[in-house]
């Protein structure tokens, strides 16, 4: 609504008048309630009195420096490049110190995923819209990447498995190592056993 005032060059009355008429519900029953305190304390109402008593209603300080120290602490986290950068340019209205462009550049790059952030510190990016492009490029390669990986240790396995199935399928069975069997003796049990029958004969010969 400033904004609309300040491209109609509205004076403060005329402000007043059309956010008062402009107020619904909850926030119309407030504005009347202390309207009618400021008449009752023969306090002025002005613009900039209900500008004032409107923000420590619905936005008072303590939510400010909450927002304020949220940006200091802001970083990437499971964000991406995009949804950080959006993140960043709102809650940095509410930096009461004075931060130029460098400064914003820094923070920023701070605050991105180390692996990115290697990436892009050594351009010495000083254009906060450059630097923010330049993140989601680098974001996008990585991805790039990590999924030509995925592809080559998929396609590793799948080799890997068929190479194990295909000496599986040469060798279905080990021939047993000759061995004593109870009721035979030591030269019966060196004749190859039966597979079918266990006994010591050719399986060609088995009965």
């Amino acid at each position: 609504m400033e904004r609309i005032f300040d491209a109609k060059r509205c004076t403060n009355e005329s402000r007043l008048a059309f956010t008062v008429y402009m107020l619904t519900g909850e926030v119309e029953h407030w504005c009347a309630s202390m309207r009618l305190v400021m008449e009752e304390m023969h306090e002025e109402i002005t613009w900039e009195a209900f500008k004032r008593k409107f923000l420590s209603e619905y936005f008072p300080d303590s939510v400010r420096y909450a927002k304020e120290v949220e940006f200091l602490q802001l970083t990437q986290g499971d964000k991406s490049v995009v949804e950080y950068a959006e993140r960043f340019k709102h809650l940095g209205r509410f930096y009461t110190m004075p931060l130029d462009e460098e400064g914003r550049c820094r923070k920023f790059e701070n605050g991105l995923w180390g692996d990115i952030r290697l990436m892009v510190a050594p351009l010495s990016i000083k254009d906060f819209a450059a630097l923010v492009e330049r993140a989601r490029v680098m974001e996008r390669m990585k991805a790039e990447i990590e999924a030509q990986q995925v592809q080559q240790q998929q396609k590793a396995n799948e080799s890997s498995g068929s190479r194990l199935r295909g000496e599986k399928r040469k060798k279905p069975y080990s021939r047993p190592q000759p061995q004593v069997a109870k009721g035979f003796t030591p030269q019966q049990s060196l004749v190859p056993r039966c597979y079918q029958c266990n006994r010591p004969h050719l399986r060609g010969a088995c009965p």
